[in-house]
């Protein structure tokens, strides 16, 4: 049987912040931002047409047809698609309100879902017949009415959660993936969605919105063409 091996020290730069090297998903956020604006350089991103490109090439369940009477809009890596090229992702992920969470698990159980466990955060992990799963969240943010009852759509037609609100379940993830998400479609919008997005941050999550400066810089940054292109 092969040692385990031993967990590395905590680097210098860590232990300034946290000195027992155990981050918040904040400080960490922070950390992992001002490592990326030393490192930023303009034109370091992929080149515009890709950039630009909105596809659902992978095929997801259309739920619209179990729920067609529960507002629900996909959240998570699969609405991304909506703002910046599509991504693979491993599931599915659904928002609700709290209050139709158990229509929802009863109607997709009569859709032969099966629950596979509970989430984290209230809601559960199901799968379907084809074996995909999906992550359906009971929302209890204080804007999950707004965003229910203000979806975008994505390019296959699905209802998806609008930017804003996006930006503010991924500043409160805990992966690099949902920061470099949120640099990659901040630095993409238009000016008029980076002011929604500002406003709702500043209403919800104020203590984000030095956070939400710093990836809408990186973002870009990124999408400037390097200073020789020309």
């Amino acid at each position: 049987m092969s040692p385990i091996n031993p967990i590395t020290p905590i680097p210098p730069a860590i232990a300034r912040i946290a000195p027992d090297g155990n981050l918040t998903p904040r400080q960490k956020r922070r950390f992992l931002i001002g490592m990326s604006l030393r490192r930023q350089k303009p034109g370091a991103g992929s080149g515009h047409d890709f950039m630009r490109r909105r596809t659902a090439d992978i095929l997801w369940p259309d739920l619209r047809e179990i729920l067609h009477d529960i507002p629900l809009v996909i959240v998570g890596g699969v609405a991304t698609r909506a703002y910046m090229p599509e991504r693979v992702t491993r599931d599915l992920d659904i928002l609700v309100r709290y209050r139709d969470g158990k229509d929802v698990i009863d109607r997709l159980k009569q859709a032969s879902y099966t629950i596979v466990s509970r989430l984290a955060m209230p809601g559960y992990l199901m799968r379907s017949p084809q074996g995909i799963d999906l992550d359906v969240i009971f929302g209890q943010y204080r804007w999950t009415e707004e965003a229910l009852t203000h979806p975008e759509q994505d390019p296959a037609g699905y209802p998806v959660i609008g930017l804003p609100y996006l930006i503010l379940m991924k500043m409160a993830a805990t992966r690099a993936q949902d920061w470099a998400d949120i640099s990659r479609m901040l630095g993409w919008a238009s000016d008029e969605d980076l002011d929604k997005v500002r406003a709702v941050v500043a209403r919800y999550s104020p203590e984000d919105s030095g956070d939400l400066e710093s990836l809408i810089f990186i973002g870009q940054k990124e999408r400037q063409m390097p200073p020789d292109s020309e």
